[in-house]
């Protein structure tokens, strides 16, 4: 079994981060579970909290973006959506400003949603074109 800290694996393939604040340092851990999805050869589905990056510490949104950008095909080949949860309606806004840009930075579709229930609807519907 994959040593996941940092994201949920056991609805895979649907991905969510554990609950709970991630400590400063975390981006290496963060790389070595990212990895491991790709490692599973699997399309999978990334169902987030969209204010879970708002205290990541500079260094590991660094180390995550520069992550994202050596591993572009792969991730794009394999993961279907990701998916933020943001219920007020500002920020879910701004999210999607945000998304657009990552969207063709990173390859992947991204989409923010005001609930759990939506945020499943989407992930399936994701996982099954």
């Amino acid at each position: 079994m994959d040593d996941f800290q940092l994201h949920d694996v056991s609805d895979f393939p649907v991905v969510r981060p554990r609950p709970g604040p991630v400590s400063p340092g975390a981006g290496v851990q963060w790389v070595r579970e990212m990895d491991a999805l790709l490692a599973r050869a699997q399309p999978f589905v990334m169902v987030m909290d969209g204010s879970m990056h708002e205290e990541e510490a500079h260094e590991d949104r660094r180390e995550r973006a520069i992550w994202m950008k050596q591993n572009r095909d792969r991730m794009a080949a394999l993961c279907r959506l990701v998916v933020a949860v943001e219920p007020d309606a500002v920020r879910r806004a701004a999210f999607k400003v945000q998304a657009a840009i990552a969207v063709k930075a990173f390859g992947v579709p991204m989409d923010v949603t005001a609930t759990q229930e939506e945020a499943a609807l989407k992930a399936a519907t994701a996982l099954a074109a």
